[in-house]
């Protein structure tokens, strides 16, 4: 029963992690990334990792249109990481309103331990002012991240999370498919959780309440 368990984790996981189309798309059987071996019972809302990916190293373009280092910019104890774009009609609009809901929930001393990344999966039409005014409307500490889109999808290809092109639109523009995780990233660039997209703001307060108190449920293998 236990095996069972995992093995229906380790696919709701996969699950996730597969590619989505805003305003719509299907998900290609091809999609569902590989690698993935989850803790199960550990008491989290999110997928805990049994190991932990690894945040990779580089630069991109934060709102304010300066570089940005992905691995010194991880100055707090948490911090979540979300790809979408901002012309996307739903699924990131309330992914992103949830992130900013369970961040109000937090009491003032725990919000100041978590930081916000909206990664653009549209840098053509990201540019940093258009994602400083798209993160306002959610929560002005949020920070955006954009740039070149090849140094963009090897980042998130580092962590599991695929990118891509997708249908054309009647306006003469693109879909932008991509995966809709969640993900939990410590100082040292581990990636020991992540979270759906239909994860409840109050749900992702509670995990993220007890990540502030406890650290992340023991894995037995570390980053890869």
């Amino acid at each position: 029963m236990a095996e069972l368990r995992r093995l229906a984790a380790a696919l709701s996981a996969a699950a996730l992690l597969s590619l989505a189309a805003c305003g719509g798309g299907s998900t290609p059987d091809d999609a569902i990334v590989s690698g993935l071996s989850v803790e199960d019972d550990d008491g989290m809302h999110g997928t805990v990792l049994t190991t932990p990916y690894t945040w990779p190293e580089g630069t991109l373009v934060d709102a304010s249109g300066d570089d940005f280092d992905l691995r010194e910019g991880l100055e707090k104890p948490l911090t979540l990481v979300f790809f979408g774009y901002s012309r996307c009609p739903d699924i990131c609009q309330a992914v992103m309103a949830d992130l900013a809901s369970a961040i109000a929930r937090l009491d003032e001393s725990e919000a100041a331990q978590v930081e916000t990344w909206f990664v653009t999966t549209d840098p053509a039409t990201d540019d940093p002012a258009t994602l400083r005014a798209y993160l306002d409307r959610f929560n002005p500490e949020f920070e955006g991240l954009t740039g070149p889109l090849d140094d963009i999808v090897e980042t998130a290809k580092a962590v599991h999370v695929p990118v891509e092109k997708g249908e054309r639109l009647p306006s003469g523009g693109y879909e932008v498919n991509h995966g809709t995780a969640i993900l939990g990233v410590t100082p040292d660039g581990n990636v020991p959780i992540l979270w759906t997209e239909g994860t409840s703001a109050a749900k992702l307060a509670e995990d993220i309440h007890t990540f502030l108190s406890d650290g992340t449920p023991a894995t037995d293998e570390e980053g890869s």
